[in-house]
């Protein structure tokens, strides 16, 4: 009995964990319901709350579902670190899955092995030198696949995306209605995603060995799916063409992020480009014929999603580069962790909730959000591979390009889609924003070949 009191206490951590937030959660929906049914949902209850505010609840709430994961998680950990549990010798699945989640495989690898294989790769863990030289009609091939992949899987993605979120869909009965959980299509591209980086690496096993704590996948994870939740919420109160603009100044938030997470130093032009990026934004955004019809709440509100997306997805970035450069992950390993931690903590919150049943009806009675949904999980999920795929054989410079074009088509389509109309001075802003990228990029390749030619014409010191 004793040998198993360890395995009973952590299973008490995870149980009465669940009971006391689920309690708390009964509690939230009972002062909410009123004159509600007491079976309505939370979700339901959320959703009848003031449009325009409805947000910032369903964010509680969803923070409140997290609490399932995180919660269990630290009292664990801090049970384990007191306990001595992993030092012991009883190797139960249990204690294999705890060892994973808290240690990695670091107890089995040295330390120089795992700053060796760091150094092996590229900044991002990714190794942009190919072992194999390659023709030029075999370049030109491998790069029109790269083009047209991620073409075509986030330019569908994009407009899918604000379809699901600002369309009506006719039910069976001819009624139209909208889609309103963002959480939901988080936690389905998240999970698609999973499965894919999961079967691509048993299809396709990598030689590097795994060693990351699965728990640091937790914060990337975390902040990922904050990101993608305030994107989703985000297109309720702004355009796609503004939430597109918003997302080429992500260059501020990650930089301050990076210096302040990494003691990162940019360069005079990075700091420029960064400020001219802002300065089209504010011109986009000033320029926008629907912003001025906006009510001043809701163009507050529209702002602040974006800004909090901006933020966490620049937490995730940098968090990111450091586990590559810690534990030298490949890029599938690091896919399929974050994924795997979203689609808990999504699950969690949703299942709390009661978020799946009414996401689930709303599927049922609208077979097209299904297909919709579906297509757009699968452009999400394949639009990742290709990023691997594109920074792997050409390097981030030819992706940064890629994907500068991309935003441009994606605001063009939209525009064309979904008639957002931009004022002269609109245009004019997305051009400082596009030429202020394009001059980032080409200051930075030169930078690196000036950098280059230093280091072949440093003189070598005999020993």
């Amino acid at each position: 009995m004793s040998n198993r009191a360890p395995e009973l206490i952590i299973c008490s951590f995870i149980i009465v964990s669940l009971l006391v937030i689920h309690f708390f959660s009964d509690l939230l929906r009972i002062s909410l319901a009123g004159s509600y049914a007491l079976d309505v949902t939370l979700s339901q209850l959320i959703e009848a709350q003031s449009k325009e505010y409805a947000w910032l609840l369903k964010l509680l709430v969803n923070c409140f579902g997290y609490s399932c994961v995180f919660l269990p998680g630290y009292l664990i950990y801090k049970y384990v670190q007191r306990s001595s549990y992993l030092e012991r010798g009883n190797r139960t699945f249990l204690h294999t899955a705890i060892n994973m989640c808290i240690t990695g495989n670091s107890s089995y690898e040295s330390v120089d092995v795992i700053h060796a294989a760091s150094s092996s790769g590229s900044s991002n863990g990714l190794s942009t030198e190919r072992s194999h030289k390659r023709t030029s009609s075999q370049e030109a091939v491998q790069m029109l696949w790269c083009f047209g992949g991620l073409m075509v899987s986030y330019l569908t993605w994009g407009v899918l995306q604000e379809k699901i979120m600002t369309q009506h869909y006719l039910n069976y009965a001819g009624e139209s209605s909208k889609f309103k959980d963002s959480q939901f299509l988080v936690f389905a591209n998240r999970l698609l995603a999973f499965v894919v980086a999961l079967t691509y690496m048993q299809w396709q096993p990598s030689t590097s060995r795994h060693r990351a704590p699965l728990y640091k996948y937790a914060y990337a994870s975390f902040s990922n799916i904050m990101s993608a939740w305030f994107q989703y919420e985000a297109l309720k109160f702004v355009s796609f063409p503004t939430q597109v603009l918003a997302k080429s100044c992500k260059i501020i938030p990650v930089m301050l992020m990076g210096k302040i997470m990494s003691k990162a130093k940019y360069e005079t032009h990075e700091y420029l480009t960064a400020l001219l990026i802002s300065l089209g934004m504010i011109f986009f955004m000033s320029g926008s014929s629907e912003s001025s019809r906006a009510s001043g709440v809701t163009t507050l509100t529209g702002i602040f999603l974006l800004s909090m997306y901006m933020l966490f997805d620049s937490f995730t970035a940098n968090w990111q580069g450091s586990l590559f450069k810690s534990y030298g992950m490949t890029s599938l390993q690091m896919m399929c962790g974050v994924n795997l931690f979203s689609s808990i903590f999504t699950g969690a919150s949703l299942s709390m909730q009661g978020g799946f049943m009414d996401s689930l009806a709303f599927a049922t009675e609208h077979p097209k959000f299904v297909f919709d949904m579906v297509v757009l999980s699968i452009c999400s999920a394949v639009g990742q591979l290709f990023i691997y795929h594109t920074i792997d054989v050409f390097g981030p410079v030819v992706f940064t390009i890629i994907m500068t074009v991309r935003q441009a088509v994606a605001i063009m389509l939209s525009c064309l889609i979904y008639q957002h109309s931009i004022t002269l001075l609109g245009i004019f802003g997305v051009l400082i924003v596009f030429v202020a990228i394009f001059l980032r990029v080409y200051c930075n390749q030169r930078l690196r070949a000036k950098r280059k030619r230093a280091e072949a014409n440093k003189p070598r010191v005999a020993v």
